[in-house]
């Protein structure tokens, strides 16, 4: 069955009063489908372009370009407790920050729902929805500029039809949670998506991610963080592209070879859109600065590829893991990412955030029993 037979009736919402009245009848325990259309053009943030609600069987297109939202939504979606379904969330509510800076209340994320029923990791949307309910979504405004007005009555009804199956796919999906005994470990990962999508700062441990600095002195190391640090705020502030102020390459650049004068600086990043004269002299003061022992002491060691033990450490971990995972017919990825086995065992045994909760239950006791030593 196509999902444009359904082609259902959704308003067009573009007034604060209009928006209120549609969700008047939402109320605590209600279940409420949410799905947005977004763009990145040249900017940090995503540029929420339209809003689509689905409640029992009523449905809205709203317009977040003609007024603003926060008011009107913020006391349904995030001081209630209202069930928000949404499939792969984590962009969306990213796009919803500005009004919906902690999410909402109760978030419901189908695609991690999907992944603890057995239907595997990342399942897109359209697999999701051709399984559960039958239907073929129609992806032909995928690439669509959802920035212009007025949509076209083809881009309306694909918008429409992303929140028109999310009820029938939360029913389906809770029941098999619940059947599994899953509901609990879902409801904690979506509560980690969502503190995750509401860092202000962003990661406050940027270096981490840099393998090639794993065998600096601490002093570059906590250098390099200071850069990454100061990029991840000046780029959210300007909202622009973090590498639009720094590439990457440049990051390691100036942590491992301080220039001498604003001139190298100016050299060193020819051609970055959004380092303008007053970022490039504040930069060039950031890396200039003498790196104090708190700062060190601050910075968390950046991890290398794993050689050795730790790289047995590791196999044997990924083995148990796989082994584990499939008799919890969950994919290994969802129980545990290489990413954080690589930063258990290259930290001599310290326990990662990422596994913390439900992971760490089933997880602790396998994986320290193979620590190296």
């Amino acid at each position: 069955m196509s999902s444009s037979e359904l082609a259902p009736a959704a308003p067009w919402i573009e007034r604060r009063d209009e928006l209120a009245a549609w969700l008047a009848p939402v109320g605590a325990g209600a279940v409420v489908g949410l799905d947005t259309e977004f763009m990145r053009r040249n900017t940090f943030y995503p540029q929420l372009a339209l809003l689509q609600l689905a409640h029992e069987g009523r449905y809205a297109l709203i317009d977040p370009l003609a007024f603003p939202l926060g008011e009107t939504l913020r006391p349904v979606f995030a001081e209630q407790p209202v069930v928000t379904v949404m499939h792969s969330a984590g962009e969306d509510l990213e796009a919803m920050s500005p009004f919906l800076p902690d999410g909402p209340h109760t978030l419901f994320d189908t695609q991690i729902a999907a992944a603890f029923v057995g239907m595997g990791l990342g399942i897109s949307y359209r697999a999701l929805v051709a399984d559960l309910v039958g239907a073929e979504l129609d992806k032909g405004e995928t690439r669509s500029d959802w920035l212009q007005r007025p949509l076209t009555e083809s881009q309306k009804l694909y918008a429409t039809l992303d929140v028109v199956h999310l009820h029938p796919v939360h029913a389906i999906l809770s029941e098999r949670l619940e059947e599994r005994g899953r509901s609990a470990w879902h409801a904690e990962d979506c509560a980690r998506m969502k503190r995750r999508a509401s860092q202000r700062e962003g990661d406050p441990q940027p270096q981490r991610g840099f393998k090639p600095a794993a065998d600096w002195p601490r002093e570059r190391q906590a250098l390099l963080r200071r850069i990454l640090r100061w990029r991840e705020t000046t780029a959210r502030t300007l909202d622009k592209p973090r590498s639009w102020l720094l590439e990457d390459a440049h990051a390691l650049d100036l942590a491992g070879s301080i220039p001498s004068d604003i001139g190298k600086l100016e050299e060193l990043t020819r051609g970055t859109r959004a380092l303008r004269s007053a970022q490039r002299e504040e930069l060039f003061d950031l890396v200039r600065r003498p790196v104090e022992p708190e700062e060190i002491a601050a910075t968390a060691s950046v991890i290398g590829h794993p050689a050795g033990e730790a790289k047995r450490a590791i196999n044997e971990m990924r083995s148990a893991i796989d082994t584990l995972a499939s008799h919890l017919d969950i994919p290994p990825g969802l129980l545990c990412s290489r990413r954080s086995m690589e930063e258990y065992v290259m930290t001599g045994g310290e326990w990662p955030e990422a596994l913390e909760g439900w992971r760490k239950a089933v997880l602790f006791d396998r994986l320290s029993a193979l620590l190296p030593g």
